[in-house]
């Protein structure tokens, strides 16, 4: 538990870093979250550290109770009232922050900001590789209802990481770096050129699938 609490902590370290380097028109570009530019992104991730359990049911009654819906009007109001520096002091601020996702223990807590993280710098550009020891414990707690609730269509298609000892279904090949395969599982769409196989081009933005 404690080298989880420490992972996390480290990646939302890392990724504090990263975001304040940014260049403020780098937080008006979309990421791999549809809809979603880096303001509103970086506004979802740090949503639990600012928005207290009766804000947040009140939030969900409003949204119906969809969880989906409710992020995203709070992520956009939350963009719109906060400014970049805000939002990663925020970050900054609750480096050991205990929150974790219902259900998905601290493991959960560190696929939240790995993949978000990831949405942000794949989106970008920029070359941030997340540690292998991260990505393993990411995998390692994986329950098939988390996969299944993205909509994943993994028919025939075996994941295979080219640089970490892991590979997830059973078919065709379907290769890239480990934390170009959690994104896949997280039912995002990637850059061209990340991917290798057959099925590549049903994983990746702007290919005919």
């Amino acid at each position: 538990m404690t080298d989880i609490r420490s992972a996390v902590a480290q990646e939302r370290s890392e990724l504090a870093g990263v975001l304040a380097g940014l260049q403020p028109e780098d937080w008006d570009e979309p990421t791999l979250c549809a809809g979603w530019r880096v303001r509103e992104l970086v506004a979802h991730i740090t949503m639990p550290y600012r928005i207290s359990m009766p804000r947040f049911l009140a939030g969900m009654v409003r949204s119906g109770g969809n969880f989906n819906r409710y992020a995203d009007r709070q992520a956009r109001q939350d963009a719109a009232d906060l400014t970049p520096a805000q939002l990663v002091d925020c970050l900054r601020q609750n480096i050991n922050h205990p929150w974790k996702p219902p259900g998905g223990g601290y493991a959960g807590a560190l696929s939240h900001d790995v993949v978000h993280g990831l949405d942000v710098t794949v989106a970008l550009g920029i070359d941030r590789q997340v540690p292998s020891e991260r990505l393993r414990i990411i995998f390692d707690a994986m329950k098939p209802r988390q996969i299944k609730y993205f909509g994943v269509d993994l028919t025939d298609v075996q994941l295979q990481a080219s640089d970490l000892n892991w590979t997830y279904g059973t078919g065709k090949p379907l290769t890239g770096t480990a934390q170009d395969l959690l994104l896949v599982l997280s039912g995002r769409s990637l850059p061209p050129n990340h991917l290798s196989g057959r099925a590549a081009g049903r994983f990746t933005a702007g290919v005919t699938r």
